[in-house]
């Protein structure tokens, strides 16, 4: 043993067990089909797919002249956003750097920032009828810490939905398993005539995500 008490050995199974896990991310990455098809298909992630499947199941494209897409990196749901719904004027934003996307206008700034809900309402031009946020906290292991960080933004997206869509918008964000929190759930009841959980074929089986769909904002 070191003097610090710490086997000097730790470190390399460490790395080891670092390594084995991003070999194991690597090879399920190569074996997926859904990211065989999102290079097929020319989407940049296999998240795209999430939100075809979403919209096949409820519908959300229906009508969308303007649309926000929260937690836009790398830029999957937008280039989705943009196929289906051509003529619609998409907004986006993350803290990570996205590369255009032809017809979408995208802010690098962080969502949580008091001016970020001021530039994408000024960048619409009118309310939208689509938000959606595919944003997550970044983990840090702890089950029930990175929930809550998660849930927080969702809570977020959804003030900014609630106050930004036009009657009868949708809101589409992912929340983690368990659903979305009481409080929220409740919210979201009073603003929308209907509020459901899904799951999408194209999220992983072993992913903790699901995604809630809140429909017919009442304005």
């Amino acid at each position: 043993m070191s003097r610090s008490g710490r086997d000097p050995g730790e470190k390399l199974r460490t790395a080891k067990k670092r390594s084995t896990s991003s070999a194991r991310w690597l090879q399920r990455q190569l074996n997926d089909p859904y990211v065989k098809k999102a290079k097929a298909d020319g989407y940049r992630s296999r998240a795209a797919y999430k939100l075809i499947e979403l919209d096949e199941k409820f519908g959300l494209f229906k009508g969308v002249t303007r649309a926000v897409d929260l937690g836009i990196a790398p830029g999957g749901w937008s280039q989705v956003l943009r196929l289906k719904c051509p003529r619609a004027k998409v907004v986006g934003i993350d803290l990570l750097p996205t590369d255009p996307i032809e017809g979408v206008t995208i802010f690098e700034m962080d969502f949580m920032a008091d001016e970020a809900p001021a530039a994408l309402e000024g960048a619409l031009d009118g309310a939208p009828e689509l938000v959606l946020s595919d944003m997550a906290a970044n983990t840090v292991g702890h089950k029930q810490t990175d929930h809550l960080r998660t849930m927080g933004l969702v809570e977020t997206a959804a003030d900014f939905a609630i106050q930004t869509l036009a009657p009868g918008g949708t809101f589409v964000a992912k929340v983690l398993a368990g659903g979305t929190d009481t409080e929220l759930l409740n919210l979201l009841k009073r603003h929308f005539t209907s509020v459901k959980h899904a799951k999408p074929p194209a999220s992983r089986k072993d992913s903790s995500e699901w995604y809630v769909i809140a429909k017919g904002f009442k304005g």
